[in-house]
């Protein structure tokens, strides 16, 4: 028996890979990143309630894959249970929050600034642990 019904991964990169093309974009990179930023702004003032949990999954699915590629992360699922993508080992981003955060608060919590920040957050060592606390 065949079971038609597509692995959550394979859902993620397609909903990705509509948004990227509805949006006319060639690739899923930092460029990408800074027009999806715009078009979230854009659509703050006319996104009607009913259609805007529908706008984040799409669009963090876009996010989320842009991280996949450039910065070579890995989709999975959280400590919390929500799905997000795993960076070098030691980093979680769920890339549905930051496009929510966007839609709310504006070009203070743009993905554009966040996907930048990625490699100076990559490249902070981890903090050591403190061997005092049992």
């Amino acid at each position: 028996m065949n079971d038609a019904t597509p692995a959550p991964l394979d859902s993620i990169e397609a909903a990705a890979e509509q948004v990227r093309a509805q949006l006319n974009l060639k690739a899923f990179n930092a460029e990408a990143v800074a027009h999806l930023a715009n078009f979230i702004e854009a659509q703050r003032s006319i996104l009607g309630a009913a259609e805007r949990e529908g706008v984040i999954m799409a669009l963090g699915c876009f996010l989320g894959q842009c991280l996949v590629q450039v910065y070579r992360g890995e989709w999975g699922t959280g400590r919390d249970g929500t799905t997000g993508v795993g960076l070098g080992g030691r980093f979680f981003f769920n890339p549905f929050h930051l496009v929510d955060a966007q839609l709310n608060e504006g070009e203070s919590a743009s993905v554009a600034a966040f996907f930048a920040s990625v490699p100076a957050r990559l490249k902070t060592p981890p903090a050591a642990r403190k061997a005092w606390i049992s």
